[in-house]
């Protein structure tokens, strides 16, 4: 199965796996499984890292491409597509990221791992990170 994962919990993985519950760590474990992490999300972490917001141990630029490379994560690419899906949703979720990571989901078909419960309240598979 493939699932499309929140920059959160990309992060996490990385650097706090015990924040990921039994069943979600089960998916992201199998080998099976096939899992991305949208280039709006690489977006999301520069720009917190640049505001110093987020704290790596090295430079996004360099951070981001090594963990992706090393977690078996493949890269999800913003297609005209997946943005102007960001159309047909509902005004109940403001942050551009999250309505980003919703169109390429649903375009995509993706379940999105997530710990966000506004996420949750979109037409798309949701799976709640800390299960």
């Amino acid at each position: 199965m493939r699932y499309l994962l929140d920059t959160e919990v990309w992060l996490w993985m990385q650097a706090h796996p015990d924040r990921i519950g039994r069943h979600t760590m089960n998916i992201l474990t199998d080998d099976r499984n096939e899992l991305f992490l949208s280039s709006a999300s690489a977006w999301e972490i520069a720009q917190k890292f640049r505001r110093g917001r987020l704290q790596l141990p090295e430079p996004p630029d360099e951070y981001v491409p090594d963990r992706l490379l090393t977690s078996g994560v493949n890269g999800l690419s913003i297609e005209h597509s997946h943005a102007l899906a960001v159309s047909r949703l509902d005004d109940h979720e403001h942050d551009p990221i999250d309505r980003l990571l919703i169109g390429q989901a649903m375009i995509e078909h993706l379940p999105i791992i997530s710990s966000d419960p506004k996420l949750a309240t979109f037409d798309v598979e949701f799976i709640d990170a800390t299960t």
